[in-house]
């Protein structure tokens, strides 16, 4: 318990002091409105302009969900960033004509990309629903009921279950291939767990309710191997396994990166499937409903995590691997390992197991001595399996405060939980 509160007093720092004083200082556009992300590891804007609904979607969650660990005097500033934010969702991504959000803007806010990614869709509703459970505005939560209720209707894939993913301003389905109108992926149907545990927080309503069970129990029916506690990466329409193809508009397709799989690869991705974990745990917590069908998975999760996918030597998570075989990429990228340390702190107050502590610590020393860059409280992209920066950037088109701040945001919430166990 001592190492325990030694971490939580430096993670309190680094959030409250560092982390959350660094965006808030620096991604407010003043000129167009909508948040800028893009800096470098001195934290000095790179010019960038890209606006992704994603991404933008996420700084509103931010100010939203991390207002309580903020300082007294950035309070009133937080609420005023989350409230332009929120604004510029409902402003200037709405697509007026056919309903739900775009997927990119210019920096003034004409549009580059029109799209209706489910995965951008989905953030959008997070991050209204949570913006309006903070503050009490109910024009954003109406906002985040209608990009719900768009979904439904034209996303939701009524005969297989499921949601297409890949779909073009007019909601009609994108085509094959590149654009993978005919696939589906457990990391999008992932998020919308997330997003309607968020929405039925906000409303309380039935309807969102029912749609997070039925969402979730989708991806722990057709998109995990419980027995052995890894998630699948993509599918077919039907939910059929299919090798991972890099899928245009994603991250795994427009980061920089270092090592790279040329060959499609039915892969996993060890700290998506430990994020899977306690977002489930949290989906299951906010439904009240029975665990008994999920809880042997949400521990396997964990276990392979940390069987195949955990550098023991170094401390950290690998990016990806072949299900229980081998570690295809030995680099270290930073969602993962912040998610992880949320995964395995969040295992130990469910299973009281130290091996799951112990990952957490180690994991915790791993990324405050190589992810993150002292003085700005932010986090490196990616790294070398021994820590050695290979992209070093603070903030990009798809990075922001959402995987670092939420992850010493939850972590700080469960070592509260355990200190008064």
């Amino acid at each position: 318990m001592s190492k325990l509160i030694a971490v939580k007093n430096e993670i309190t720092h680094i959030l409250s002091e560092k982390l959350i004083p660094f965006w808030l200082e620096r991604s407010v556009d003043t000129e167009f409105g909508g948040y800028l992300t893009c800096f470098d590891e001195k934290g000095e804007f790179t010019g960038n302009d890209t606006k992704y609904l994603v991404t933008q979607s996420r700084m509103v969650w931010g100010f939203s969900n991390l207002l309580e660990f903020a300082r007294e005097e950035d309070k009133e500033a937080m609420k005023a960033a989350a409230k332009q934010g929120a604004r510029f969702l409902m402003e200037k991504f709405w697509d007026e004509k056919y309903g739900g959000f775009y997927w990119q803007l210019n920096r003034d806010g004409s549009i580059a990309d029109p799209a209706k990614l489910v995965y951008g869709e989905g953030f959008a509703i997070y991050a209204l629903s949570e913006y309006a459970h903070t503050y009490g505005d109910k024009e954003a939560l109406a906002f985040a009921e209608k990009g719900f209720d768009l979904l439904q209707l034209y996303a939701a894939d009524t005969l297989r279950g499921g949601y297409y993913e890949n779909i073009d301003q007019n909601w009609e389905i994108s085509p094959a291939g590149a654009y993978a109108g005919d696939r589906k992926s457990l990391d999008i149907h992932m998020h919308l767990v997330e997003t309607f545990t968020t929405l039925y927080k906000a409303t309380g309503k039935e309807i969102h309710g029912r749609k997070l069970k039925e969402v979730l129990d989708l991806v722990f029916r057709h998109m995990i191997n419980r027995e052995k506690g890894y998630g699948y990466n993509q599918f077919d329409l039907e939910f059929n396994q299919l090798p991972a193809i890099n899928i245009l508009r994603t991250w795994n397709a427009e980061r920089e990166t270092n090592e790279v799989v040329e060959t499609p690869t039915d892969t996993t991705s060890y700290g998506h499937n430990v994020e899977l974990s306690w977002l489930s745990d949290l989906a299951i917590r906010t439904l009240g409903c029975d665990r008994t069908e999920y809880e042997a998975t949400l521990q396997k999760l964990l276990d392979h995590a940390l069987k195949h996918g955990f550098d023991y030597e170094n401390g950290g998570v690998y990016r990806d691997g072949v299900a229980d075989e081998s570690v295809l990429v030995y680099d270290k990228e930073w969602w993962q390992n912040f998610e992880s340390m949320v995964g395995f702190l969040n295992g130990y107050c469910m299973y009281g197991e130290e091996k799951y502590l112990d990952a957490f610590l180690l994991n915790w020393d791993f990324v405050k001595k190589y992810f993150l860059i002292e003085g700005l409280g932010e986090s490196r992209q990616l790294l070398s399996r021994d820590g050695s920066p290979i992209i070093s950037n603070i903030g990009n088109p798809w990075k922001g405060i959402y995987h670092t701040g939420r992850a010493l945001g939850e972590c700080l919430r469960r070592m509260a939980i355990l200190e008064n166990k």
